[in-house]
């Protein structure tokens, strides 16, 4: 097939786009059994265009055991018979692309399931064969080996290792279904630009990268020393290598990357977005910020500037398939969000959080670059409380059950308030229960509401489209917002285009900026015309 050129009017669409991520999984059902595929979400594509968004990030689609929500990968040219084939995937992108909304898949390059050819044959080949050149394999120690290789911490808690009948350990950063690629490998390279061409070849506008940072390994695998520079598996300049060739390969599609790149250091961050390496990356320092005016000015002024500093335009995201919702974790004492911090029983004021998410809608779309949504955000959809025999999130098990994992964020949305399951589709329970009261966040109730999260999320999306206070100056996507003065506690911004946003986290509420008109707020005004706490207001200057 051949490559699709972008139109000098679209190469640049992914510095400002409205993105939506889609859980496959918990979606839309479109054949009743329980698990949310394809076809549901081509027979909700109409959502999501009256939605107003630009392009769709789905989470892994591919073959999978789902041992860990199908980041497990095993067969990257095949969909996953759960969700559909390969087909449907094919039309999938197509139709959605005819309603002027893009795709973008995910990649997950630093391991692949325990069920991947490779790892199979390299289970079958035993000790020393070429098959386990693709992987880490390593003899332990101790008198019979019986110590781990290394004292690495697994992502998902425990060791990192997993040992053989045969005797050899594997690394596995995650899941110990989820053997970790060996990356000096030429043919690990090889099979993933392969991939990369295979899904630009059948449409697809961009890659989201998963785990970016961790791909590359020191090929000692030594002993983790606190403040070791460089790390041994996170960060590790061999990357830039790889994320280089992957750009010559974007390049040729008019194609675009997004990495998940978790990293403290700003400069260093800044390196995976030089014009060669990779488009974009998510801006997790916004998204784990939590709800305070100094904090959240301090993260938006970072990120700009590491961004500016090599042209690259920011992303805003509050929440995705990781992280707790949004209007639960601002209903909390700790509004931030730390994996380490996650525990059950949290108390949560839901009506506060919801609140503050209406608020924190309207300020990251109002920043300036690309914004990413995570299905169901558009809801108001709380953290749902999963019961212990049906939590399947291995994160969960791997840390001894002290983590209520991250299944809550995951439960199949909520379309029609009077069907069975919600609306869901399925004419059997969903892979995950929907919770009580599930039924009062659908869809349908809240088209029908002015004054819904969903109502709320549909008029901000279409003024992002057609306000002419969105508009950048100069390069697309490159812009430093500018701060007005406002009390403390206040959040007041303006855009190169006249936007002018206000956010008030103060206790009192806040007098609004000059301005000719109010576009939209996030909740009421008070009756002087002042911006109540915990809530947002748009304004034309």
């Amino acid at each position: 097939m051949a490559a699709n050129r972008p139109s000098d009017a679209t190469a640049h669409w992914w510095r400002d786009a409205a993105i939506y991520q889609i859980y496959v999984r918990s979606f839309a059902d479109g054949d009743g059994d329980g698990t949310g595929d394809l076809a549901g979400v081509r027979a909700r594509l109409p959502y999501l265009v009256e939605l107003g968004v630009d392009a769709l990030w789905f989470t892994p689609w591919y073959l999978s055991p789902l041992a860990d929500g199908g980041y497990d990968v095993a067969d990257y040219r095949t969909i996953d018979p759960a969700f559909g084939t390969l087909a449907e995937a094919e039309k999938l992108i197509a139709e959605a692309r005819e309603l002027g909304i893009r795709t973008i898949i995910d990649i997950v390059p630093n391991h692949v399931s325990d069920q991947h050819a490779w790892f199979r044959a390299a289970l079958e080949a035993g000790p020393g064969s070429p098959e386990r050149d693709l992987f880490h394999f390593r003899t332990g120690r101790g008198a019979d080996g019986e110590i781990p290789p290394n004292d690495w911490v697994s992502e998902f808690g425990g060791t990192p290792w997993t040992r053989l009948d045969d005797g050899e350990w594997y690394l596995h950063l995650f899941a110990t279904q989820q053997p970790d690629l060996n990356w000096a490998h030429p043919a690990v390279r090889q099979e993933h630009e392969e991939v990369l061409r295979f899904w630009f070849e059948r449409g697809v506008s961009g890659v989201r990268i998963d785990s970016a940072a961790l791909l590359a390994k020191d090929p000692a695998l030594p002993d983790f020393t606190a403040g070791r520079d460089p790390h041994p598996f996170v960060d590790r300049d061999e990357l830039h290598d790889i994320y280089r060739s992957w750009r010559a390969i974007a390049d040729e599609y008019g194609g675009v990357f997004v990495g998940e790149v978790w990293l403290p250091d700003t400069e260093r961050f800044a390196r995976y977005l030089r014009p060669d390496e990779l488009h974009t990356a998510f801006n997790f320092n916004f998204l784990a910020c939590p709800w305070d005016a100094a904090l959240l000015r301090t993260a938006i002024d970072d990120t700009l500037a590491e961004h500016a500093s090599v042209g690259a335009p920011a992303t805003w995201v509050l929440c995705n398939h990781d992280v707790t919702r949004t209007a639960t974790r601002y209903g909390r004492a700790e509004t931030g969000f730390d994996f380490a911090a996650k525990a059950f029983g949290t108390p949560t004021d839901l009506a506060l959080g919801t609140r503050r998410a209406r608020a924190a809608a309207l300020l990251s779309l109002a920043l300036p670059g690309a914004a990413y949504l995570y299905q169901g955000e558009e809801l108001g959809l709380p953290e749902a409380d999963i019961p212990l025999d049906r939590i399947q999130d291995p994160m969960h098990f791997r840390k001894g059950g002290t983590d209520p994992g991250r299944d809550g964020c995951r439960v199949p949305l909520p379309w029609a308030a009077e069907e069975p399951y919600a609306g869901f589709g399925a004419t059997s329970e969903p892979w995950l229960p929907q919770p009580e009261g599930w039924a009062a966040y659908a869809a349908d109730l809240q088209s029908a509401d002015p004054e819904s999260m969903l109502s709320l999320y549909r008029e901000a999306l279409r003024l992002r489209r057609t306000e002419p206070g969105f508009e950048t100056a100069g390069e697309p996507g490159i812009e430093r917002l500018a701060w007005l003065d406002a009390p403390p506690g206040v959040l007041a911004f303006t855009r190169t285009g006249g936007l002018v946003c206000v956010v008030n986290l103060a206790a009192d509420a806040a007098e609004l900026p000059p301005h000719t008109s109010v576009l939209l707020t996030s909740g009421p005004l008070d009756g002087a015309g002042r911006l109540p706490q915990d809530t947002a207001v748009w304004l034309r200057a």
